[in-house]
Order: C-alpha cells, then sequence, then structure tokens
C-alpha cells in the first residue's frame, strides 16, 4: 500500500492545488493533506481545511489534516531552502513514519524527500497547467478569481448591499455599479415575486427572502469576487413590520446568505416617483423610519448615500473602492 501526502499553506486552496491532488491520487492508495497554519497568518488552519474537504467530500481515500505552527518555534513552510527543509522534514516524519511518498509542486519537495529517505513526484513544478500562486490570488482576487475552486469563494466574495425607501433608485445604482465594476448583480427578489407593494400576503415574504438568499448564494460562483445586491432580508423584515406588523422569523442561513461587507443606504431626498405599484409618498416615508430602525435593531452599520443621482453614484463607487482595499489586507498573510 503506497501511501503519500502533501503539504502546504494552501493559502487560498486555488485550481493548481486542486489539480496537484487529483493527480497525487493517481500516485498513492491513500494520501494525506497536511495544512500548516502560522501564527503570524489572519486566515485559520479550520476554514483552508474545510475548503479541501469540501472540494474532495466524495473522494474516500484522502484526509485532511492541520497543523497549527509557531514561527518562533519552526520557519515559515513556504521558504525553499535545505535547511528550512531539514527542520519541516523532522516533524513530517513524526507526522507520517511509515510513508513512501512526497508530492509537491517545489523545488523543495527534493529536498524533503531526500531527508525522510522517500520518493518525491513533482507536479507541475514552472505552473503551467495552472498559472497561478497563493501569493497571486491575494494580491489581486479580480484577476485570479477563476483560479478558486467553489469551495473557496464565499470566504473571498465582497458583497455590498444597497438598501432604502422604495423610489430612491436603488435597483438603477445596482445595475449602474455592477456596469462600472465589471461585476455580478443580485436582483430584488421582492419585485419579481409581489408585483404591487400595496397588495400581497405575509407569507410572500417568507418566498422572497428565501429567493433573495438563493440568488446572493449562486452569484458568488459567477465571474467576479464584488457582488452588488438590491436590497436584502432586513428590508424584507421592516415590510412584515410596516405592512402586518408582525415579525418575519428567518433562518440563519438565509441572514448568512444576506450578510455583507457594506450596506449603502440611498437617502429618500430624491424626487418620489409613483410607478403604479410603489406605496403613497407618505407611507414611503414611513417605510424608511421602519427600514432605519430594523436595521439599527440588527446593528447594521450603514454608510448614507444623498445627493442627486451623480453623487449618490460616485459616493458609492469610492465607498466600494475603499472596501476592495480593506478585503485585500484583511487576505493578507
Amino acid at each position: 500500500m503506497v501511501k503519500a501526502f502533501i503539504f502546504g499553506k494552501f493559502l487560498p486552496f486555488h485550481k493548481g492545488h486542486e489539480a496537484m491532488i487529483n493527480f497525487a491520487l493517481t500516485k498513492c492508495d491513500f494520501l494525506t493533506v497536511l495544512v500548516c497554519c502560522s501564527d503570524k497568518e489572519n486566515m485559520p488552519a479550520t476554514t483552508r481545511q474545510k475548503w479541501i474537504e469540501k472540494t474532495f467530500e466524495t473522494e474516500r481515500k484522502i484526509e485532511i489534516k492541520s497543523y497549527n505552527y509557531l514561527e518562533s518555534e519552526l520557519p515559515n513552510s513556504s521558504e525553499s531552502s535545505q535547511e528550512v527543509s531539514k527542520v519541516w522534514s523532522a516533524k513530517f516524519k513524526e507526522f507520517f513514519p511509515d510513508y513512501d511518498l512526497v508530492i509537491t509542486s517545489e523545488e523543495y519537495g527534493n529536498y524533503v524527500a531526500s531527508f525522510m529517505d522517500i520518493k518525491h513526484i513533482a507536479f507541475d513544478i514552472p505552473k503551467q497547467l495552472f498559472p497561478v500562486s497563493a501569493t497571486a490570488v491575494r494580491n489581486d482576487i479580480f484577476a485570479n478569481w477563476k483560479f478558486l475552486p467553489d469551495s473557496v469563494k464565499p470566504d473571498f466574495a465582497i458583497k455590498v448591499v444597497v438598501l432604502g425607501t422604495e423610489s430612491t433608485g436603488k435597483t438603477t445604482l445596482t445595475e449602474r455599479l455592477a456596469k462600472y465594476f465589471n461585476c455580478s448583480s443580485v436582483k430584488e427578489a421582492g419585485r419579481d415575486l409581489i408585483a404591487n407593494s400595496n397588495s400581497f400576503e405575509f407569507d410572500d415574504l417568507h418566498l422572497v427572502a428565501t429567493e433573495h438568499a438563493k440568488r446572493i448564494d449562486t452569484a458568488i460562483f459567477e465571474q467576479s469576487p464584488l457582488i452588488i445586491i438590491d436590497t436584502d432580508i432586513h428590508i424584507t423584515k421592516s415590510y412584515a413590520n410596516f405592512i402586518f406588523d408582525k415579525t418575519l422569523e428567518i433562518e440563519s442561513r438565509i441572514y448568512n446568505s444576506n450578510k455583507a461587507d457594506i450596506y449603502l443606504y440611498l437617502n429618500n431626498d430624491v424626487e418620489y416617483v409613483q410607478d403604479g405599484t410603489r406605496l403613497s409618498e407618505s407611507d414611503r416615508n414611513l417605510l424608511d423610519i421602519s427600514h432605519r430602525q430594523i436595521l439599527q435593531q440588527h446593528n447594521i452599520d450603514i454608510t448614507e448615500i444623498t445627493g442627486d443621482w451623480e453623487q449618490r453614484f460616485d459616493k458609492a463607487v469610492t465607498t466600494i473602492k475603499q472596501v476592495i482595499e480593506t478585503n485585500d489586507k484583511k487576505h493578507s498573510p
């Protein structure tokens, strides 16, 4: 029985890693993937392990393990040198005393195999099959989004929600922002499922909540990490309170789907337009108060968007760019 192991930071796990694991599975009878996580890194080992486990959840001859270490005690595992490899090889010998094979996509795989007195099989060291690295992904998530497996994308998606009462330009702004950033967008489910704000049933709001969460979950796997979302679950709950004076009970999974990085709230300081399906202007303004109360109750921090249409667009663009910059820092080691 040939037993092999792969090790790495997987920060993040990408399709090059996935291909290497698939290759390794053809070379052994049992494979262990070891996630090495330094105390200097922000992304927990459990998250990285989850990515790989989900990707290979139907594969029976693989196990995923994680190892948390202190850089004060062990050198950074991504450094390529004989000295570093010697130290880590001793640790790997403790973990894998009866293993026959190590598979890597790095030159240091030869050092590790030599120190452990086992065989090394290299996989695509020039990175020709998948021209990507974890560093490249962290440095430019947009350019390398296509290289992330679906299991990873939810943790790197950047969700921007556009909120506000009726007739404040949410749909128009959502579409314009998605075009500007060349990213995915999510249409408001309520507008599709409820034709008229003056005529619907309480149970319709449950359908809206479920459908809207489904649309957000689907958008995560589209062409961009950035998703502009027209309205969210808090607005649906606000309608329940405002129209029916009832609380809409929501499953945690729906809240999780709706959780965003930034909430842009469109002030109602623009001209009201009645299209025949909206609340009256006075009710629309009362609904604005309801929205804000619900958001406050759920501790949602909003970025207020005011002014004319161009001012709103410019403020939204500036805010989103700041969120993207913050997100890049969050995912750096």
